[in-house]
């Protein structure tokens, strides 16, 4: 950042125009000279040595030092009878700048910058007149050279004020603050606070909250503490509790997301039995005299949103599944024959690629009781392998097909991540 910065304000001083000067000097014992400089085009401006630092409690500092810039313009003198006019040279030498940066944030959660301080220190200005009169130019060069430093000190300063306004300002405000993640649910990643300066490091704080589209209500628990790591190897460091990943089993259960429909045929050649009342009256011998020969569909939903936690070995969470189980009636209407409750542990892995968060899902142990059945009582514990299979062979891949695409991280508009690595704290 701070190498395109300096490249782009380069470019932007070569830009700078200087006023015209007019103006008029005595000479004791010869009289009034009256001078015109006009035509003040920078040809370049150079700044080879520079330095991007923290300033506690402020934000950034940028720090540029011998710097260097080539000018050059017309100039015209008249004493008298004496009129002369034609060209200059001009060099600036040892160029000094010192930029604050303030760091903010607006109403609606962006990033904000502003120069808080910019001074400009000019040592040292050489300028080479063409002409014949070469004393009355060393009195005119002695007239205005305090002129040029001026203006081209506060000029600089002018530059870099409207350049952090015009150009820094928009791209921080590239940092996103809500980013839709599908047709249910979206981040807000809005800034909670102003970025903070540290001796070590720029600190932002933000939401990281899920939220249904269709209908944003108040989150019903609160965001963690969340603290920073001790090591500071890394260029940039991405930290998020569980209130992240737990909102979003809020918004998408909120969003009615979390209901799965299994039917006959998204079950595979290779498990050897088809969802119908057929396969289960081996289990359920009763659904053979009420429902022969029928299709059966599976409806899964999650009468809660499934929490998880974050530890040293990673994120794990033990969701409550409701299976509702339908025959398929000859006419396509749906007769309910029972409706289990599917306990499980499941544990996830998260890493990032391509600027995203993304996961898998590894099902344990599960354990299935009955809530209700509309065709007697059965054994449960008998349809306890089908269910595994249901899941293993049919949700769980589906599931992390979806993980798999991610959610997007916070980043501004071209920066990319490269070499991650994600560690799981307490």
């Amino acid at each position: 950042a701070h190498q395109q910065a300096i490249g782009f304000l380069e470019k932007e001083l070569t830009q700078l125009k200087l006023p015209d000067i007019v103006g008029d000097f005595r000479i004791r014992h010869v009289g009034k000279v009256h001078y015109e400089i006009s035509g003040l085009d920078l040809r370049s401006f150079h700044l080879p040595y520079s330095r991007i630092s923290l300033v506690p409690n402020v934000g950034l500092q940028v720090s540029i030092s011998n710097a260097f810039a080539d000018m050059d313009g017309n100039w015209r003198v008249k004493l008298y009878f004496i009129r002369d006019h034609g060209s200059f040279d001009l060099k600036v030498e040892n160029v000094y700048i010192k930029i604050n940066l303030k760091l903010g944030s607006d109403a609606s959660g962006k990033p904000t910058v502003d120069t808080s301080d910019c001074s400009t220190h000019i040592s040292k200005v050489r300028v080479h007149f063409s002409g014949k009169f070469g004393w009355l130019y060393n009195l005119f060069y002695g007239a205005v050279e305090p002129m040029f430093r001026d203006s081209l000190e506060s000029k600089v300063c002018e530059i870099v004020v409207r350049s952090v306004r015009s150009d820094l300002q928009p791209y921080l405000r590239t940092l996103p603050v809500t980013a839709r993640i599908d047709a249910k649910a979206g981040i807000d990643y809005s800034l909670v606070a102003p970025p903070t300066a540290t001796a070590q490091s720029l600190d932002v704080d933000l939401k990281g909250e899920f939220f249904s589209l269709a209908h944003r209500s108040a989150v019903p628990f609160s965001p963690l503490a969340l603290a920073l790591p001790p090591d500071h190897d890394r260029m940039v460091y991405f930290g998020a509790s569980s209130y992240f990943f737990n909102t979003a089993s809020f918004a998408y259960h909120a969003a009615g997301a979390l209901v799965f429909e299994i039917t006959d045929s998204m079950i595979t050649k290779d498990v050897g039995f088809h969802l119908d009342t057929s396969t289960f009256s081996a289990f359920i011998p009763q659904l053979e005299k009420m429902y022969p020969d029928m299709q059966m569909k599976l409806r899964l939903s999650a009468p809660s949103a499934p929490f998880l936690n974050i530890g040293p070995e990673g994120l794990s969470l033990k969701p409550v599944v409701d299976i509702q189980a339908y025959a398929i009636l000859p006419n396509s209407s749906l007769a309910p024959l029972f409706l289990l409750s599917l306990v499980s542990n499941v544990s996830a892995v998260i890493n990032v690629k391509s600027g995203h968060i993304v996961g898998s899902l590894k099902v344990g142990r599960m354990k299935l009781s009955l809530k209700h059945s509309d065709v007697g009582t059965f054994q449960v514990r008998m349809l306890q392998s089908m269910m595994n299979t249901f899941a293993s062979s049919i949700l769980l891949p589906r599931l992390n097909d979806r993980l798999d695409q991610g959610f997007p991280l916070p980043l501004p508009d071209r920066i990319q991540l490269s070499n991650i690595l994600v560690r799981f704290h307490q």
